[in-house]
């Protein structure tokens, strides 16, 4: 008896999108990070993740993974040490056979009036969120070039779409995640692969459970959806992204905002 076509199709999209697939993500010990690496796993994935201080944490995502039936291998660095993105890199392909792709999710934040900002306060945020995008990336594209294939997904933010008040650190850093990922997306096309960014807007976070219960009513006050979005949000778009589902789509920033920036 032939199959409809509609029950097949129905099929094929409950399949795991990612099966066997490996990627790397920074910054994953909680928050966005974690939520994305659960969703690769949700998706057939192998995942590296790294994580900077919080060994418990990092442990409980490991945790996280067995239960969804796949162990992630955690490694601590400092996405600003470029030495340090080589040997991710290595640990990843050492552990798993191959490498296919990388999210770029560790970010820090020194907000502070330009006034009042010290110069380390600028030097950190960058080195962390905008050098830590280019260590993974260098450590990583010469394996993604030579076997002509190849996600990137970098995480941006709505400030540095827009800008952000007492974060001209922060907002710099994250422009020029988005300059990156352009220009990079232009590079490596031709060699199959594809660079694209998230720009969350307000997540339910460790990051946004501090704000103040004025800033919170602004927030929730400027967003058209009346709300924050939830981590989940962001990773199953992060794992599209990772997909053969997105093969047509490079260069792009994805905003995540519950319409903020509109």
């Amino acid at each position: 008896m032939r199959q409809d076509p509609l029950v097949a199709q129905a099929k094929i999209s409950r399949a795991p999108t990612l099966k066997d697939r490996v990627f790397i993500v920074t910054g994953a010990s909680r928050g966005i990070g974690r939520a994305i690496v659960e969703e690769l796993v949700c998706e057939g994935a192998k995942v590296s993740f790294t994580y900077a201080r919080q060994s418990d944490a990092a442990e409980e995502t490991v945790q996280s993974t067995k239960t969804l039936g796949q162990e992630a291998l955690a490694i601590q660095a400092d996405a600003g040490d470029f030495k340090r993105a080589q040997e991710i890199v290595a640990e990843t392909i050492a552990r798993f056979g191959q490498l296919d792709g990388l999210v770029n999710n560790a970010g820090i934040l020194r907000d502070k009036a330009l006034a009042m900002m010290e110069p380390s306060d600028w030097s950190d945020v960058i080195k962390t969120n905008l050098t830590g995008v280019f260590n993974l990336c260098r450590a990583a594209i010469i394996t993604l070039m030579k076997q002509r294939s190849g996600r990137i997904v970098n995480i941006t933010s709505v400030a540095g779409v827009v800008g952000s008040s007492r974060q001209t650190n922060y907002s710099a850093s994250k422009a020029g995640i988005i300059g990156f990922t352009k220009a990079l997306a232009k590079e490596v096309a031709g060699h199959n692969i594809t660079v694209n960014a998230i720009a969350p807007g307000y997540i339910e976070t460790d990051m946004t459970a501090n704000l103040d219960a004025k800033r919170l009513e602004e927030a929730h006050r400027n967003i058209p959806l009346g709300r924050f979005g939830q981590p989940q949000e962001v990773a199953k778009l992060a794992a599209f992204l990772l997909s053969d589902h997105s093969a047509y789509i490079t260069g792009q920033t994805l905003v995540v905002d519950g319409g903020l920036t509109l």
